[in-house]
């Protein structure tokens, strides 16, 4: 009997192995994990950071010139954000309805659009939708290649007008453009079944108070905050404290937030799990409340175990290294976290990210002197920061 089971269980094995290669050969390699990153999450079926980042840079490229913006994001099957981008000028409600309409295209594995189409033909279906956690709002389609759903995308910012231009219409026609076809056709345009409101009057250009590069230009003055982080500057973060992890041979998830604590920008490179995306989250919430480096109230915290005021459960701070206010010239313009490098290299990544995009205008955590009986060396705060 041990041998029959041994051998049913080795053949099980032998086609659990065969039916996972073949269905990573159902989507071709470039557009899935591959290689040890898909080894070391277990998934085969999950769309890489480059597609993620092509799709939503595709998308970008495609509204520049239609006087508007797109807040793009993108998750994997298991609902995990791979990739954000949220376009200079655009608030609140475009990001988190993005997420949104992402999540509704993965839970249901059908576009956003009909569950509004839905709500058309029956009002009262609403009650059902938002129990089950839908956003019946067009712009949420999943990622479907070979028939094989490897993610979803949503897509929130722009007034709809089909069949000229929509966030659906963006994320279709950027699906298209990386996959090629075949794309499914998107649903019936319904009449929509609400009105506009009026906007504020407010006519002058708020200033920034930090060189122009590094935040949102005048154009974008809608949203009352020159000093609020531009996308192309949170992306060269990214991409610096990527680079230099992938140099490191190693990989990082990394949020980077406005002074309002809302995404801008978002990647996960291969092969990151779970909580390496949650944590690099809370850290770069954790600095930007906290206006210093996660590990300096870390730090502190270990020198002071029994000191009831550094209960950070009771506050949800998050104090592992590698979250850090981005001030610049004195001015705090955002948050970054970063998460998923070994030996405690997080801060590390973050610091080169914020070295390559801003140079000497950033603030930076310094090393400071042991405190008497402390734990060790601690990171100063940011010029500035209070406690």
């Amino acid at each position: 009997m041990k041998h029959r089971i041994m051998i049913w269980s080795m053949a099980a094995a032998g086609v659990l192995a065969i039916g996972s290669q073949a269905f990573a050969q159902a989507v071709p390699e470039k557009f899935v994990l591959s290689g040890k990153a898909a080894e070391k999450t277990g998934e085969y079926d999950t769309i890489n950071l480059a597609t993620a980042q092509k799709l939503a840079e595709t998308c970008e490229s495609l509204v520049a010139n239609r006087n508007g913006g797109h807040t793009i994001v993108i998750l994997d099957p298991a609902g995990n954000d791979v990739y954000m981008d949220r376009m200079d000028g655009l608030g609140y409600t475009n990001i988190v309805t993005a997420e949104m309409k992402a999540h509704t295209a993965l839970l249901g594995k059908r576009p956003s659009k009909f569950y509004m189409n839905q709500l058309v033909h029956d009002p009262t279906a609403e009650a059902s939708q938002v129990a089950l956690g839908l956003y019946a709002v067009a712009g949420g389609l999943p990622i479907i290649v070979n028939k094989h759903m490897i993610g979803a995308i949503g897509i929130g910012g722009f007034g709809p007008n089909p069949p000229v231009w929509s966030d659906e219409i963006c994320a279709r026609n950027s699906m298209l453009e990386v996959f090629g076809p075949p794309v499914a056709d998107l649903l019936e345009d319904l009449p929509a079944q609400h009105g506009g409101g009026g906007r504020l009057n407010a006519t002058a250009t708020p200033k920034p108070n930090v060189p122009s590069e590094f935040v949102i230009s005048s154009k974008n003055s809608r949203v009352f905050d020159a000093n609020q982080i531009s996308l192309a500057t949170a992306k060269k973060i990214g991409l610096s404290c990527r680079n230099w992890a992938a140099s490191k041979g190693q990989g990082m998830s990394l949020y980077v937030l406005d002074t309002a604590g809302e995404m801008v920008h978002m990647e996960r490179m291969d092969g990151q799990g779970p909580l390496d995306v949650k944590s690099a989250l809370l850290k770069a919430q954790t600095s930007l409340r906290l206006r210093e480096a996660t590990s300096s109230r870390g730090d502190l915290v270990k020198s002071r175990p029994h000191d009831p005021s550094r209960d950070t459960a009771l506050y949800g701070f998050f104090l592992d290294p590698g979250g850090l206010p981005i001030i610049i010239d004195g001015q705090m313009i955002g948050s970054v976290g970063v998460s998923g490098l070994e030996g405690g290299a997080d801060e590390a990544c973050a610091v080169e990210g914020l070295k390559a995009t801003f140079g000497e205008h950033v603030a930076l955590p310094v090393a400071a002197a042991p405190a008497a009986g402390g734990a060790g060396a601690a990171h100063a705060p940011a010029p500035g920061a209070a406690r």
